[in-house]
């Protein structure tokens, strides 16, 4: 294999799929991103173009799909990036690996574990976790994540490549929500007790971890920006596996249940009409 993947099939156009698709394709891959219908195809071909718009000629090799079948034969790199459900992704984990029988095949999981989600697969050692971060395009950072039967040449392989993606990599030994999301999600269902509690306002909450811990940005416009209902389908998942210190604060759930999703329904714990400055929403009164 080369230096960098030839060929990149991005399976799933969300958040993480457009970004992860966006930086392949500036690293000089030519990458195939598959979505469930044309629509949605066509919706994420426009965001990656809006995310990335100095990289015009290198979006010349984004192509899109709607059918997994159809992914290259010569792919050397699948990257799942569908919504964070085991049973989905072990589904679409199983087509890719039937159709690109010899390409690396990873999961941008945030918090599954890749032990579990490996048995979708048909050769377990060409498979493991690529972590990128949100948004893609800015984060440093790439969790590498291993599970039981990932071979030594797999992680070798994905630590050179990341070096292309100008991505800096850790690596991670298969555990609930890894190193990033069992930390990051502890901080965050904290500060959102903590607005539950009334000790202070979403804003002063989020200042005193970017002033005073040189965080580049608080927990709950972090929450806002990750999407409510993710932050809680990972924290329910983690309070199963490593025990109550993840259990979601009700005003969490609440939140959920209101449709108060963060940015992407435009309130969170931050009114995002009004460009994410109002710290308001997150008040326990304003629910």
């Amino acid at each position: 294999m080369t230096d960098h993947p030839r060929k990149v099939t991005v399976i799933g156009g969300g958040t993480m799929g457009c970004g992860i698709a966006g930086l392949m394709a500036v690293a000089g891959s030519a990458v195939t991103l598959i979505e469930v219908d044309r629509a949605a195809a066509d919706r994420a071909a426009e965001r990656v173009r809006r995310e990335w718009p100095d990289s015009a000629g290198a979006l010349t090799r984004l192509e899109t799909t709607t059918d997994i079948r159809r992914i290259p034969p010569e792919t050397e790199l699948v990257i799942e990036a569908v919504a964070e459900d085991a049973e989905l992704k072990a589904e679409v984990l199983a087509a890719a690996g039937r159709a690109a029988s010899k390409a690396i095949i990873a999961t941008n999981t945030s918090s599954i574990a890749i032990s579990r989600l490996a048995r979708a697969v048909h050769d377990p050692g060409r498979f493991l976790g690529l972590h990128f971060f949100n948004p893609v395009a800015k984060s440093a950072l790439i969790e590498i994540v291993t599970g039981e039967r990932t071979a030594p040449e797999t992680v070798e392989l994905a630590r050179s490549w990341s070096e292309v993606w100008q991505r800096t990599p850790i690596v991670v030994r298969d555990s609930p929500g890894f190193a990033t999301s069992r930390l990051g999600v502890l901080l965050g269902l904290e500060a959102i007790r903590m607005v539950e509690e009334g000790v202070a306002d979403p804003h002063d909450i989020d200042s005193a971890m970017v002033l005073g811990y040189r965080h580049p940005i608080g927990p709950l416009r972090l929450t806002d920006l990750v999407g409510l209902d993710v932050r809680l389908a990972i924290a329910e998942y983690l309070s199963g596996e490593l025990g109550d210190r993840f259990s979601p604060p009700q005003l969490l759930r609440e939140k959920v249940g209101n449709g108060f999703l963060g940015r992407k329904t435009g309130q969170g714990f931050y009114s995002w009409t009004t460009g994410g400055r109002s710290s308001d929403a997150g008040r326990r009164d304003d629910r």
